[in-house]
Parts: structure tokens; sequence; C-alpha cells
């Protein structure tokens, strides 16, 4: 339940960096931004998979960029039903998903499987690193 939790608030942060990053994306508030990723996370938990599979071949043949595509599409989704969280248009939508995604990524690397923030401690041994 934690890591489902702190998944959440990182998925927050990364919507509230694409906002100030990006002209056209606008989050009212930390609650407009908390709902988002909320909404944003379920959207990708259900249609992403149902919307990857059914452009598969387009997906291949731009050697999987139609993904960022899809983002897009579902954070535009996202901001028509959220009040306080809007995306203004199409290259906003795709710079935003493009944010998100590496400020989520970075974030989560961070997370173990356990839902605690991890870290590697790395000791020098006979010349190698263990």
């Amino acid at each position: 339940m934690r890591g489902i939790l702190l998944r959440w608030l990182i998925l927050t942060a990364a919507i509230t960096a694409a906002a100030y990053v990006i002209d056209g994306v606008r989050v009212s508030g930390f609650s407009a931004a908390f709902l988002a990723a909320a909404l944003l996370g379920l959207m990708n938990a259900l249609f992403r998979p149902i919307l990857l599979i059914i452009t598969l071949p387009i997906n291949i043949l731009t050697l999987g960029l139609f993904t960022f595509l899809i983002n897009a599409l579902l954070l535009k989704m996202t901001s028509a039903v959220i009040p306080g969280f809007e995306v203004t248009g199409f290259w906003p939508s795709v710079l935003g998903a493009l944010v998100i995604s590496f400020v989520s990524w970075l974030l989560s690397a961070f997370v173990g499987d356990r839902g605690r923030v991890d870290y590697i401690d790395l000791k020098k041994r006979r010349g190698r690193w263990e």
C-alpha cells in the first residue's frame, strides 16, 4: 500500500514538473495534480495496454515512438476530466507526456519493489565492485 502511495506522489511531482516546464500544461494546485495523477495512473493501467495492442503495427513501424502519442492522448483525456488541470494543445500534450515519463522514471528508479526508497551499497572486494 505504501508503494502505491509513493508512486502516486511521484506521478504528482512529475505532473507538477511538467506544468512548470511546459507553457501549455497548467495545474491550479496540489489537489488538481494529485487527482490528475490518480486518473492518469488509472488510465495507464486500464486503457494503455489496450491502445498499445490496437496500435501495435504502427508502433512497430515507428520503432515505438507512437507510444508517446498514446501517452499524450491519455494526458489530454485526463485534462478534459480533472478541473484545475489543463493541457491546451497537441504539442504541449506530447511534451508534457515526455516530461512526465522522464521525471516519473527518474524518481521511480529509487523506489524498490516493496515501496521503499532503496539504494545500492557497493563495496570493493578483490579489485571488483560487489
